[in-house]
């Protein structure tokens, strides 16, 4: 192998510990609390509201795993997890294997969490895990741990609240839910009752971020889907797209033009011919279709203001010229099993060997770094060279 590559992962998660929630959450849910179980089939799971859902572990952190040994019932010990999920100090040691400088770090549990029915419990949650992130984990290296918080927008007035109070903590984004929970009273993201939380997220610099199997009709396996189960996986990119097309189509970079989103973990190669789509649609079925009046394109919107992160998502690199390639971002996705841990620095030195250094450069980190402050300036080497010895597939 050659020279290590910098790059830092614009998405990676934590597996929630089993005090994450309960030992900080509101005291009236303390009892409906996420916790830790061993399942008898499943292995490690975290429970949710007392049964409600339980959360494979072993099928979430199976970074490094062998296909075969990776589904919703193959039995997996707390023990085989990466102890990275819920230890910092694990936790860069596994940045080092993988030669990546440092991590935006999403949710496991709040992912799934997102799309729970009951909005007062959400908001308990995500405040208990804010807490966590920030406290327990993020300030153990917030210069390698880049935290993201969570919100369940109850209200606007409470979105915005929440905003300043994630901020405070130090965490860098917000990752929304696919659809809020006040959604229902004021309407869809697009609406312009939504407009002062999209105008504190700018003057807060906290970008907003949506997440795939954050919106309820894009979930693997689930009911909206056709024909075989596979087929339910090419579908849970639908989530992300149709927020990007509510914001862009709603004329919302219009109204707050400083307004920076992020469509996570949904791949990039696709986005060319989305914004050609879209583009067409506007000019040619605007008569009929269009029920805002749009200042520029939709294709001029994506390029200012929506960053996409993937991860071994070899098309966006190819086509990272039909885009901003200042709004790609990649990813390792650890510890989830589309990771490419612990080969992280083989699978980007083959998808980026025809880029110029500088196009490169601005995917694998750079453009991260922009987006959320960081200090890192790409002359941090990784330790990606010992990560080399001792590569595995072990989980």
């Amino acid at each position: 192998m050659g020279t290590p590559l910098f790059a830092i992962s614009a998405d990676s998660h934590v597996t929630e510990p089993g005090d994450c929630y309960v030992d900080r959450i509101d005291p009236r849910f303390r009892d409906r609390a996420p916790v830790a179980a061993t399942d008898p089939r499943m292995g490690a799971v975290m429970e949710i509201d007392n049964g409600r859902n339980r959360i494979p572990y072993g099928m979430v952190a199976a970074a490094g795993r062998p296909p075969e040994t990776v589904g919703p019932f193959e039995f997996t010990d707390w023990e085989q997890l990466h102890p990275g999920g819920w230890d910092p100090a694990a936790r860069l040691a596994e940045q080092d294997r993988d030669g990546v400088a440092a991590e935006v770090i999403y949710p496991s549990v709040g992912m799934l969490l997102c799309n729970h029915p009951d909005a007062d419990y959400k908001k308990a949650c995500f405040d208990a895990y804010n807490l966590w992130m920030a406290e327990a984990f993020c300030a153990h290296a917030p210069d390698r741990l880049i935290g993201v918080g969570q919100t369940a927008l109850r209200s606007v007035a409470e979105g915005v609240e929440d905003f300043r109070r994630i901020k405070e903590l130090g965490l860098r984004g917000v990752m929304m839910p696919g659809h809020a929970a006040a959604e229902s009273e004021i309407g869809d993201y697009d609406n312009p009752a939504w407009d002062p939380l999209w105008r504190a997220a700018a003057e807060l610099g906290l970008p907003v971020a949506f997440h795939i199997l954050t919106s309820g009709n894009d979930q693997i396996g689930g009911a909206q889907y056709r024909g075989p189960k596979m087929n339910s996986f090419l579908g849970i990119m639908r989530g992300c797209q149709d927020v990007i097309g509510t914001m862009v189509f709603g004329g919302v970079f219009d109204r707050v033009p400083d307004l920076k989103v992020v469509c996570v973990e949904a791949d990039a190669g696709w986005m060319p011919h989305w914004m050609y789509r879209a583009d067409h649609a506007v000019k040619y079925h605007h008569n009929w279709l269009g029920d805002r009046e749009l200042a520029r394109l939709p294709s001029e919107y994506v390029r200012d203001h929506i960053h996409l992160t993937f991860q071994d998502d070899a098309v966006a690199f190819r086509v990272a010229d039909l885009m901003d390639h200042r709004r790609l971002m990649w990813a390792s996705d650890h510890p989830h099993s589309d990771s490419t841990f612990p080969h992280s620095q083989d699978v980007l030195a083959e998808h980026t060997a025809h880029l110029g250094d500088d196009v490169r450069d601005a995917i694998l980190w750079r453009n991260c770094a922009d987006l959320y402050g960081l200090s890192l300036d790409g002359r941090q080497a990784p330790q990606a060279q010992q990560a080399q010895q001792g590569r595995g597939t072990d989980a």
